[in-house]
């Protein structure tokens, strides 16, 4: 068995595969209509569809739940935020912030309220805290990982 992806409904199937695109740079590898596959294994359906699949009414479906979310990692926070910052339209669940182990991430709602989280590569988290000038079991105590971890980042 082999996973290949997360399926989310949306209401507006055209408007969700340009949110996709522009926002998170994801592009359409099969277009069905009502279904829709996006790179990264995203894959898109209409509500429409969707509630007839799951047996439900329009109204059983349940958006922006926070249970769950699509979670992406970036090289560069830096250029990301800006380019985040150029969506007027973006509603953010927070700002960017620093987790306790150093990452940093965003988490913003889509058109239909599915939350996605960006966070920093944590690669580029290692490379950062070595760049400071901390030593790798420096680094490995400030993220509370194992020293082996750090060094495998660095491989």
């Amino acid at each position: 068995m082999h996973c290949k992806g997360t399926l989310i409904a949306v209401k507006d199937m055209e408007k969700a595969k340009c949110f996709y695109h522009d926002v998170l740079g994801l592009n359409v590898v099969d277009d069905f209509g009502a279904n829709v596959v996006l790179t990264e294994g995203v894959f898109l359906q209409t509500a429409e569809t969707w509630k007839t699949f799951i047996r439900k009414t329009e109204k059983e479906i349940i958006y922006a739940n926070n249970a769950s979310e699509l979670y992406f990692e970036t090289n560069d926070m830096d250029d990301f935020i800006g380019k985040l910052s150029s969506f007027s339209d973006i509603s953010y669940l927070h700002p960017l912030l620093k987790h306790s182990w150093g990452q940093r991430a965003v988490r913003f709602y889509d058109l239909d309220g599915h939350i996605i989280e960006v966070g920093e590569n944590i690669v580029m988290v290692v490379k950062r805290f070595i760049s400071s000038g901390l030593s790798i079991e420096e680094t490995a105590k400030r993220m509370d990982v194992d020293v082996n971890y750090i060094n495998s980042c660095l491989e």
